[in-house]
């Protein structure tokens, strides 16, 4: 059975959070299939928070510890979604 995992990440302050984030990111950048960042921006205005979109590929052991690594990074709110297929 595969599995298919998604992680949303809330990032509340993009300026404060953003060298942790990366850090955990680029530590578990083989196991990120595909990234989405999205934030509001306007003319005359860039939203400090944003979200990003994870899609894992490899396997659980490795999903398991990117998520709580994440856990750890205050500022955040981080969701997971799993597929079964």
């Amino acid at each position: 059975m595969k599995q298919i995992w998604i992680l949303g990440i809330h990032i509340t302050d993009r300026v404060l959070e953003v060298s942790d984030v990366q850090a955990v990111l680029t530590k578990f950048g083989c196991t990120i299939k595909t990234r989405l960042g999205l934030h509001e921006v306007k003319d005359d205005f860039c939203s400090r928070s944003g979200i990003i979109l994870l899609e894992l590929t490899g396997n659980r052991e490795e999903f398991e510890k990117l998520e709580n690594e994440l856990f750890k990074i205050d500022g955040l709110e981080v969701k997971k979604m799993v597929f079964v297929e």
